[in-house]
């Protein structure tokens, strides 16, 4: 119902804040409240889950942060306070890159994710999380077509590994599109 609310954080708590916003305090759980500062206005991005037991507002600095939150919930066996945990304890980058790369021994160090539900997490999400991998230091001075070549194969199901191994070849072709880019990286991830 909402995508974000602006006004002024009246409270950070170690689980939430509360943002005023005309004359109405919203309390949103938040996995990183303290990036908030106490009267100072912000911007929140927000996702309202409704049950059976009541109504919460979750609130997010980016709206990349909110969208990796639904990606968790639609994981079986992840609710919105085990989404939340998981968020606090690693950044966003980390997080998807470790989903990414399927490493379940990794995702168990959060709290509430045994093998199964990390193992669970990796099935759901492997692929779908490429918007959220950071580009690296070592692909920033790349044209910006091979860039988003080398996100497309990663959302593909490359391993970060398989592509950081191309890259170089890839960096070296003259300039193409990122379609171009693709057909020539997937031709030497097929050669191997």
């Amino acid at each position: 119902m909402y995508e974000y609310l602006k006004g002024i954080v009246t409270k950070v708590e170690p689980s939430y804040i509360v943002l005023e916003v005309n004359g109405v305090g919203y309390k949103l759980y938040s996995p990183t409240p303290y990036s908030y500062t106490e009267n100072k206005e912000a911007t929140v991005y927000v996702e309202q889950i409704v049950r059976d037991t009541g109504i919460t507002l979750y609130g997010f600095v980016k709206s990349e942060d909110k969208e990796l939150f639904l990606k968790l919930l639609s994981v079986s066996g992840i609710g919105p306070k085990s989404a939340l945990a998981i968020m606090a304890a690693e950044d966003s980058d980390s997080l998807a890159s470790a989903i990414q790369e399927g490493e379940v021994k990794y995702l168990t160090r959060f709290p509430g994710v045994g093998k199964k539900t990390a193992s669970q997490i990796v099935l759901d999400l492997k692929g779908k999380l490429g918007d959220y991998v950071k580009k690296s230091a070592k692909t920033a001075d790349l044209p910006a077509s091979l860039q988003d070549a080398l996100l497309a194969l990663i959302a593909l199901g490359y391993t970060q590994k398989e592509v950081d191994r191309i890259t170089p070849k890839l960096a070296k072709l003259p300039e193409n599109t990122a379609d171009g880019y693709i057909k020539e990286a997937l031709g030497l991830l097929l050669k191997k």
